[in-house]
């Protein structure tokens, strides 16, 4: 396979994963499938990232994704016993 080829699987998968997770936030669902305001929203967070409140943003949101995996995760291992 080309090396050209393999990089654009990559990027596919990385696009997949990252509009699983606007699904999987359920945002899809909140807004209609609006894509005007998703992109709005996105935008929104693109600013309060490169605001003043950027880091204490990142963080937020960082443990509060972070947190939801692990309870997700411990979810998973609970339901295979």
């Amino acid at each position: 396979m080309r090396s050209w080829q393999v990089e654009r699987r990559k990027r596919t998968r990385h696009l997949i994963e990252l509009g699983g997770l606007v699904i999987k936030a359920g945002i899809v669902d909140l807004t209609g499938d609006d894509r005007a305001m998703i992109y709005g929203a996105l935008l929104w967070i693109a600013d309060r990232l490169q605001s003043d409140a950027g880091e204490y943003a990142r963080e937020l949101w960082t443990g509060k994704g972070k947190n939801v995996f692990e309870a997700e995760r411990a979810k998973g291992a609970h339901d295979a016993i």
